[in-house]
């Protein structure tokens, strides 16, 4: 059998398993390790079983990941989410549908230093699901506003999806967080500007919030501070070179727990932060070390090579290539972790993406940007089960309808990043 038809094969296993309820790194871990023995020699295999985990954990930029997840645990444990709900939520008062804009925008903040939409999605429905269901807010467009304000978290700066494609292909961490920036912000205002459509629509489903004085949003303006200010340091660090991606995780890391210390995080939540950073970090550093297992493989298979040379032969265009490839994220997507499935795909169609000569970083925001999208689309939308298991009392499909407007939002997003590619590139040096 030769190493193309064992690519073909293994990624058919890869895809069975997962089918199987297999845990996503384990599946990858197993189908390289195997794939790679059929195709090497398992002398070769248990070697590379042996090395790829060190060369995970002791890689560098790979430590920024643990940072920016102990930046969004400590801030939802010291209370800067709640302050931050209430902020946005003065600063929106009087206005038709204002809670649901504040909890966007709470949202696309809290993304500024949390770096995962599920985190963002979790602790501002924690926050904010109350306050809209006490002022009568119909719950479809209350969980709908915050499953989808959580999807920013993938895309705002700093963002770990951002991280892990920048790193699986060899592209700058620098660039990639400024290339999310334009996108991350239009999001952030196409959601609001979603609620207010939907407002217009159905007036019904919301009421227009106890308004509040100008002297009144100014001061609440204070909310917002730490989070503008650890963001500020971090990407104007980044951008300006006083340091390194990596470095500026620290950084932000750092001026968080010191936030947190003042205003009194001790003792067992301090602990707990502590914790809850450790598991996530082994789960996605469990992947890591699986995708970089199965990267392996899918290259001595050559499989990548192999479609490439197909789709040469069709004289397919760059631009159909790439929808077909957003096509197979967003139906993954509906599946599937956004890690795990960047994780799992990125080795296997970057190399397509390279051989079309096709912009490397315009690509990885466009494929973020997709795999953000099925983060709330059915059957399995993971933000939208954050969200459930938040909020048992109101369905799902009630949530679903609820998001269906910022669906169609996002899309239009998506449509004007591949037809202006420039938003992208405004602030790459």
């Amino acid at each position: 059998m030769g190493s193309e038809a064992i690519g073909a094969l293994g990624l058919g296993l890869l895809l069975l398993l997962m089918v199987l309820r297999v845990p996503v790194a384990l599946t990858m871990l197993v189908v390289g390790v195997v794939g790679f023995a059929q195709i090497i020699s398992w002398d070769a295999a248990i070697a590379q079983l042996k090395t790829v985990p060190v060369e995970v954990l002791s890689n560098y930029s790979f430590s920024a990941v643990p940072m920016f997840i102990f930046m969004g645990v400590l801030a939802a444990h010291s209370g800067m989410a709640g302050k931050l709900f209430h902020s946005t939520r003065v600063i929106c008062g009087g206005w038709k549908g204002g809670l649901a804009i504040a909890a966007v925008g709470s949202c696309g903040v809290f993304s500024a230093i949390s770096g995962s939409s599920l985190a963002t999605a979790s602790t501002m429905t924690r926050v904010a699901l109350p306050e809209m269901e006490r002022y009568g807010y119909n719950r479809g467009l209350a969980t709908g506003a915050l499953a989808a304000g959580g999807t920013l978290g993938i895309m705002i700066p700093p963002s770990i999806a951002l991280l892990i494609y920048a790193i699986l292909t060899e592209q700058s961490v620098g660039d990639m967080f400024m290339a999310g920036l334009v996108p991350g912000l239009m999001g952030l205002v196409m959601y609001a500007l979603t609620v207010s459509v939907v407002m217009r629509l159905r007036p019904s489903m919301a009421v227009a919030g106890e308004p509040t004085a100008w002297k009144e949003k100014l001061a609440s303006l204070g909310g917002l501070v730490p989070f503008f200010a650890v963001f500020l340091v971090m990407i104007l660090g980044i951008y300006f070179g006083a340091f390194t991606p990596t470095e500026g995780a620290s950084v932000g890391a750092f001026a968080t727990l010191l936030y947190a210390l003042v205003k009194g995080l001790r003792g067992a939540e301090l602990w707990r932060s502590v914790q809850e950073t450790l598991a996530l970090s082994a789960v996605v550093f469990f992947m890591l070390v699986g995708a970089e297992t199965l990267g392996y493989f899918i290259s001595v298979s050559r499989i990548s090579f192999s479609i490439s040379d197909m789709l040469f032969a069709a004289e397919l265009s760059p631009f159909v290539v790439v929808l077909c490839i957003l096509l197979l994220y967003f139906v993954l997507g509906m599946f599937m972790d956004s890690i795990a499935m960047l994780v799992i795909t990125v080795p296997v169609v970057f190399p397509i993406i390279q051989s079309l000569g096709i912009d490397p970083v315009w690509f990885g925001i466009i494929t973020v940007l997709t795999v953000e999208l099925g983060l709330i689309t059915p059957p399995v939308g993971m933000n939208v089960f954050v969200i459930k298991a938040m909020a048992p009392h109101v369905g799902l499909g009630e949530i679903f309808r609820g998001v269906a407007p910022f669906i169609v939002s996002d899309f239009v997003r998506l449509a004007l990043l591949i037809a202006f590619p420039v938003l992208t590139t405004l602030f790459l040096i």
